[in-house]
This record gives C-alpha cells, sequence and structure tokens, in this order.
C-alpha cells in the first residue's frame, strides 16, 4: 500500500518515486530530466506537470492500457483531488490465507483511518476542504467496510463455484481473475464528493479498466457421461448448488439477479453478474455441514 498523501508516517507516493528515480538515474539525475519523464509518461498538448499529478490522475489509465485492462496495482481513492488515494498491489489485495482480507482491513482502518483523523483535526483548526475531504474519506470507508463483508453489490460471485463454495465477504482467491475480483472496486459508489472527476462505471477506481461481466461464451453441461456403460450419468449442475445455470435472467435487474434460486429448467448460460446475500451463503454451506 502506497498513499499518495503523508499518511501516517510514511512519505507521499510522489516523494518516494522520486527517490526511487534520483537512485536509478545517479549522478544524471536532475529536474529537466524529471520533467522529460514526465513529458514521455503524458503525451499530448497537457503533461503532468509533477509527479504528483501523474501518480493522481495519468498513471491508473496507462497501466490498465499497458497490462490489457488486468491491472495488478488497483488506485483506490475518494474521489477529490487533492483527498485520499492509495496504490494497493493486487496480488497482495487477493493473497492467500486471509492476506487479501487483512490488506484491505489495513487500507480502510488503518491508512484511511490515519487519514481521517488528520482531516478532523483539520477540522477543528478549521483549514480550508478539511470539511470536503472528511465527508470524502468517510465515504470511502463506508464503501471499503461494504466490500469486506460482501453487502450486494459489493460482494465477489465465481460462476464456476458451487453457492456454498463461494466467498464470503472479501475472500478473494487470486486464480479466479482480475475480472472478477475487481468488481466490487467497480460497482462501489462515491456520493459525495466525487461528482465531476473519475469516470463513470469506475466506481472507487481512479479509472475504469475494460471489463466486462456478461454472458461467456459456451453453456455448461448438465450431466456428466457415465464412466461405464450402463451407469446412470452423474449430475454436473444441481439447481442447489448451482442456481444461476436455471434460467438465470442475466442482464436482468440486480434485484432478479440478487439471490436467484434458480427457475424451472437448465439452460447453463454463463452468466457472471450475479449476486448472493451473506446469509443465502451462509444457508448453503450449513446446508453443506448437516
Amino acid at each position: 500500500i502506497v498513499c499518495l498523501p503523508a499518511v501516517r508516517t510514511e512519505t507521499p507516493a510522489a516523494d518516494r518515486l522520486r527517490s526511487l528515480l534520483a537512485t536509478a538515474y545517479g549522478d544524471d539525475w536532475s529536474g529537466r530530466i524529471e520533467l522529460r519523464l514526465l513529458a514521455a509518461a503524458t503525451p499530448g498538448p497537457k503533461p503532468a506537470a509533477t509527479l504528483d499529478d501523474w501518480l493522481r490522475n495519468h498513471f491508473f489509465e496507462a497501466h490498465c492500457r499497458l497490462f490489457h485492462h488486468r491491472p495488478f496495482v488497483w488506485q483506490i481513492w475518494d474521489g477529490l483531488p487533492d483527498g485520499f488515494a492509495a496504490l494497493v498491489n493486487y496480488h497482495r489485495l487477493a493473497g492467500p490465507d486471509g492476506e487479501g482480507r487483512r490488506t484491505l482491513e489495513s487500507l480502510t482502518h488503518s491508512y484511511l483511518g490515519d487519514w481521517i483523523e488528520r482531516q478532523r483535526a483539520g477540522q477543528r483548526q478549521e483549514i480550508s476542504g478539511a470539511d470536503a475531504r472528511l465527508a470524502g474519506a468517510l465515504e470511502l470507508k463506508t464503501q471499503l467496510e461494504a466490500i469486506l463483508t460482501g453487502a450486494p453489490p459489493l460482494d465477489l460471485f465465481i460462476r464456476w463455484k458451487p453457492l456454498h463454495q463461494q466467498p464470503v465477504g472479501w475472500d478473494p482467491d487470486i486464480n479466479h481473475g482480475v475480472r472478477l475480483n475487481i468488481r466490487p472496486f467497480l460497482r462501489a459508489e462515491l456520493r459525495k464528493g466525487g461528482q465531476g472527476w473519475g469516470k463513470k462505471g469506475a466506481g472507487i477506481l481512479r479509472a475504469k479498466p475494460n471489463i466486462r461481466w456478461t454472458k461467456d461464451r459456451g453453456k455448461e453441461p448438465r450431466h456428466l457421461k457415465p464412466k461405464r456403460k450402463g451407469d446412470e450419468p452423474e449430475e454436473y449442475r444441481p439447481k442447489t448448488d448451482f442456481p444461476w445455470f436455471w434460467s438465470c435472467p442475466g442482464e436482468g435487474t440486480q434485484e432478479s439477479r440478487t439471490d436467484f434460486p434458480g427457475g424451472l429448467a437448465f439452460d447453463g448460460a454463463r452468466w457472471n453478474d450475479l449476486h448472493y446475500t451473506t446469509a443465502t451463503k451462509r444457508t448453503a454451506r450449513d446446508r453443506i455441514k448437516k
């Protein structure tokens, strides 16, 4: 986690990047080279003015394009040009054995929490902009906490896993891929302070990767072929475990795609944008235990 503003005892991201560049260039490093790098990294009539400007407003979108819209660094922010923003290593955010959840909790409660306390102190001192920054940070915290609990539509849904194995809250598996794991962050909403900043559909990320959760090609088979001649075919996608393969509405309203129990007919359609509440997932787990 690298925060763009100074948070906790850490220096701002721009200063850390500048130090890295100075080490890499050695005696050749200068302010002129920094300007040349900024111009090269942001081609066009208005290059980034500073490293902080480039990190805040240009880096993430270029990073998404460079890595074919499967970014491994995510820029999470509160929607304000001078507010909270952090670059988070996706491989840590989706790390195994609870590392992913601990990383998101650290971002939410430690890094963002420190920023919130600083804005409250600024509010008491009547520092200009502290009210807006505090409101934006509190809204971001609300969204991150909702991702941690997995409240729809900020839940994880993995189409090929049975209902009792669906993640409860922020419990990602890096093998599920960026496309599915990034959905809660793109579905979050910045209701305060973020209007006019960011892009539509980007959620709490600085830019929107070109990612969709529509229907994938092909269909799931209902049965597996019998192993031996004369055996009955094995049920492969039963409704109790995979209700979304049974006449799922797919692109309907969010309400119709939340806790969908399955229809009458099996169609095997590979829809990805469904939502299941924590209560439904826990009920399915209890059924398996019994």
